[in-house]
């Protein structure tokens, strides 16, 4: 396999085909193939394309690497999405191709990110992707297949691909984080990745280890300097926000350890500081920093407001989630709402989900209702849903139990798919919580 330059030229590998030509006394069609196959690519039009496209766009490309059309579609409606929050690196390409932000217009954006004309040559190409030799396209394929030497080979090949963007801006550090294994990411911070670099939403390589809960990730990543107080998706989208958005308290343990911003009401719940919780309920400053609301497009739009009663009592959804039963008590004592459903989910319903046990049985003691029908998640999956849906679905036994025991009504049936908890825990998969429903 040959060594791709940095910046492609056409006019380089047509010189080389013609020496090899001249060289190995062969036809120039042969040299040029041989030449093709030599990048990785099927024939000599298949690597020609891609230079051109390359040598054109330069450094702001963004390199196709999914097989499925589907995939780009929902990538523009993230990008649409996004947007329309006011993130800066999304509203951007809107306006570098002149697009409006409407749906088509975000298509058209995706495309010309690519270096398409159009979404239909965008989608033809992404038919014919698995062919095409593209590197990018590669070296995702080996890191989707967790496969260290491959993705060694191919950075030893094309060493550019460390600062290549695939859709949205993804880079291959970023997409390493989501396999779960820090193999890959080692490896493409040993050739050079960058730790700190976001895609179009922000969101860095760190933000994905917080996201998907990954302290060995977090520890690697902060070893090599990644910046802990980059925004992502909204004012105030930190590394340590999205892990207190989760309930993963071993993500966001490990990096309040280096920075606590933005220091709102929702960080001193999910990390139990009552004193940093006393000292902003005190001087009015609980709601700063709080324009990021959801980690992905999957959940709707919302628009936080300053109000001081949203603020408490979305911070005790915060609380509940991350299992911080000081926290609720001091928050509950001060004001907030226990059944209050400020943004997709009460309290009771994130301990719920979460399997915080502890968080339960103290939001049931401080009066929350059992049997509430409230939002979750995504507008398809989670309207008129109780705790006990939600326990059920993620298999949580022992909050089963203690939700039962305090009157959860186990017949009660969603709002869209008019499902009992007993039903979601068997779809969902969790066969001895609907054992135990039954």
């Amino acid at each position: 396999m040959g060594t791709q330059p940095a910046k492609p030229s056409l006019d380089q590998l047509r010189k080389r085909a013609k020496d090899l030509a001249r060289a190995e006394d062969v036809e120039l069609a042969e040299a040029q193939f041989r030449i093709a196959r030599d990048h990785g690519f099927p024939s000599w039009p298949r690597l020609q394309a891609y230079v051109k496209r390359v040598t054109e766009h330069g450094e702001t490309l963004q390199h196709p690497y999914h097989q499925d059309v589907g995939y780009y579609a929902e990538r523009a409606l993230g990008l649409l999405a996004s947007a329309e929050d006011g993130t800066p690196g999304s509203r951007e390409p809107f306006d570098r191709w002149d697009q409006p932000r409407t749906r088509d217009g975000a298509r058209a954006v995706v495309a010309r990110e690519h270096g398409f004309v159009s979404w239909k040559a965008l989608r033809d190409h992404v038919n014919s992707l698995v062919d095409s030799g593209e590197p990018f396209a590669r070296a995702y394929r080996a890191i989707e297949a967790r496969d260290p030497e491959q993705l060694e080979t191919l950075l030893g090949a094309f060493p550019e691909l460390v600062d290549a963007r695939g859709t949205n801006g993804n880079d291959l550090l970023g997409m390493a984080g989501a396999t779960h294994d820090e193999r890959l990411s080692r490896i493409l911070l040993d050739h050079g990745a960058d730790p700190g670099r976001g895609n179009v939403h922000g969101w860095t390589p760190l933000h994905q280890a917080a996201y998907s809960n990954l302290p060995r990730l977090l520890d690697l990543l902060l070893a090599h300097d990644a910046p802990v107080d980059v925004p992502a998706r909204g004012d105030g989208g930190t590394p340590l926000i999205v892990a207190l958005f989760w309930g993963h308290r071993e993500a966001a343990e490990r990096l309040a350890e280096h920075s606590r911003a933005p220091g709102n009401l929702r960080v001193a719940a999910g990390l139990g500081d009552v004193g940093l919780l006393d000292e902003l309920l005190a001087t009015g400053r609980g709601g700063v920093h709080r324009g990021f609301y959801r980690p992905h497009s999957g959940f709707p739009r919302w628009r936080p407001t300053d109000d001081p009663a949203e603020v408490t009592n979305e911070a005790l959804a915060w609380a509940a989630r991350n299992d911080r039963t000081e926290a609720l008590r001091a928050l509950v004592a001060r004001g907030a709402d226990v059944n209050a459903d400020v943004y997709r989910g009460t309290a009771l319903a994130w301990a719920a989900a979460q399997g915080r046990l502890d968080a339960v049985r103290v939001l049931l003691d401080l009066g929350a209702d059992v049997n509430l029908r409230g939002t979750f998640g995504g507008p398809h999956h989670g309207e008129g849903v109780t705790a006990l849906h939600l326990a059920a679905q993620s298999g949580h036994l022992d909050v089963i139990r203690t939700l039962v025991e305090n009157g959860a009504d186990r017949d009660a049936r969603d709002a869209i798919f008019g499902s009992t908890p007993e039903k979601w825990a068997e779809v969902c998969g969790q066969p001895a919580a609907r054992d135990l429903l039954r």
